[in-house]
């Protein structure tokens, strides 16, 4: 079986230690505190609910558009407050998200549109990176069409990176008919592969229950690796490796247990993103927004 070099160290340490400080302003929260999309963004707040809910999402801290804003400004406290709140974390990799004002709703989705740091190294250049992506002409445009001519801000989440062997997106419903069925995208390593359009993935169609309905293997050429020191880096794949089906059955069934247990969360459909971890095949919720009415953007609609 193909899969990732394991020359990135699993997360360990203790767990989350940030004080509650929901109410104070411009300070970093852990996720299960960010109740408030104004102040944090949306996808913070949606994993806010998922964790306490119990639902598989690793440990992050949400940090509020105002902390964001004063790092992006230069701003020597707020830079500090970040570092401090990414030590809490431990000591494995982290990925740093964005999670603007208004980013995801059944209206819209940003998905692919702003920048996603994995394995970050530095976290304060990380979140600069965040920043600076929702400024550019690509997502202004985007922004334009949906009649959101300007931002009103971006929160950013840290969180433990999970040391993929295989990840993708799950749908509880077809995002293009919103026929009543999973449909599920996969492929090996971190799912930036799928999200960001890279690969053919793997297809899978199931009933709500979890009965596969059919499966169209895809071409899974190209992986996105984590790296000693921090960043990504795109390795090929092996021909047999990349054709080969990245689901078997038992993870399909974990999948669509996933799904159930989402339905119970949440009314509307969901839009998630998935990993097993390597080495323990631990199942793990990376993201969940509303499936999107809105045009979708290119790579996530299978």
């Amino acid at each position: 079986m193909w899969s990732p070099s394991a020359d990135v160290e699993t997360p360990r340490g203790g767990g989350l230690r940030v004080a509650p400080r929901a109410g104070a302003a411009g300070e970093p929260v852990p996720l299960e505190e960010a109740q408030d999309a104004g102040r944090y963004g949306e996808k913070a707040v949606q994993l806010g609910v998922a964790r306490r809910a119990g639902l598989p999402v690793p440990a992050g801290v949400a940090l509020p558009a105002s902390l964001v804003e004063a790092v992006a400004s230069g701003d020597r406290s707020a830079r500090r407050r970040v570092e401090r709140a990414r030590a809490e974390l431990g000591t494995g990799p982290v990925a740093v998200r964005s999670s603007a004002i208004g980013e995801d709703s059944t209206d819209a989705s940003f998905a692919g549109q702003h920048v996603t740091v994995l394995n970050a190294d530095d976290v304060v250049a990380a979140v600069e990176q965040v920043v600076a992506s929702t400024r550019e002409g690509a997502v202004a445009a985007y922004r334009g069409r949906l009649g959101q001519p300007g931002s009103s801000g971006v929160g950013v989440v840290v969180q433990r990176l999970v040391p993929a062997r295989v990840a993708g997106v799950l749908f509880t419903c077809d995002p293009v008919t919103g026929a009543d069925e999973l449909v599920v995208e996969a492929s090996w390593a971190l799912g930036e592969a799928v999200v960001g359009g890279m690969v053919t993935p793997d297809l899978y169609r199931l009933s709500p229950d979890g009965e596969l309905r059919g499966t169209w293997p895809g071409r899974k050429d190209r992986a996105v690796v984590a790296v000693p020191g921090g960043g990504t880096r795109t390795v090929a794949v092996p021909t047999t490796e990349a054709l080969r089906p990245a689901l078997d059955a038992r993870a399909l069934d974990r999948l669509a247990a996933l799904a159930r247990r989402v339905r119970e969360v949440w009314s509307g459909h969901s839009d998630l993103e998935w990993a097993f971890s390597a080495p323990d095949d631990g199942l793990a919720l990376l993201q969940r927004r509303p499936v999107t009415a809105a045009p979708t953007v290119a790579g996530r609609t299978p």
